[in-house]
């Protein structure tokens, strides 16, 4: 089913926001966080850090009105530069892979493509896009 989320970036501290917003918000998170070392190992990449691969690589909480946010951890030693407005993306997910990459193609439309689109482990097809006014979007298809 489609619905669209909030995705956020933190430089190493989303488990503890997220707590935070968990005490906030209450609830409970929409499934177990995914670790960064929960991912398969990348052909050609070096071992993960200990400390990297603890952090946070995937989380999610309904807060008002069964909005969701989600977020992960932004190392930089993964070559992540975390700033002000790539912090944030609004998080599209979609029903259909036609519907995605119309909506993929037009939001790049004098913007720029961060991730072109491609299946990914976790069993979606995803992307990331910079629209032509700065805004970040992540485009998500289940299989």
């Amino acid at each position: 089913m489609a619905r669209v989320s909030t995705y956020l970036n933190f430089p190493g501290n989303t488990e503890q926001a997220f707590i935070f917003y968990q005490s906030l918000f209450g609830g409970e998170f929409l499934s177990p966080p995914l670790r960064f070392k929960d991912m398969p190992p990348q052909a050609g990449q070096p071992p993960m850090d200990a400390a990297v691969a603890n952090m946070i690589m995937h989380i999610e909480l309904a807060i008002i009105g069964g909005h969701v946010i989600m977020a992960t951890d932004a190392p930089a030693s993964m070559g992540f530069t975390l700033k002000y407005g790539n912090n944030m993306c609004i998080n599209l997910e979609l029903d259909t892979r036609a519907e995605m990459r119309g909506l993929f193609q037009k939001l790049s439309e004098n913007g720029h493509v961060e991730m072109q689109l491609s299946d990914m482990f976790w069993g979606a097809y995803f992307g990331i896009v910079v629209d032509q006014f700065g805004v970040r979007w992540m485009l998500n298809c289940e299989k």
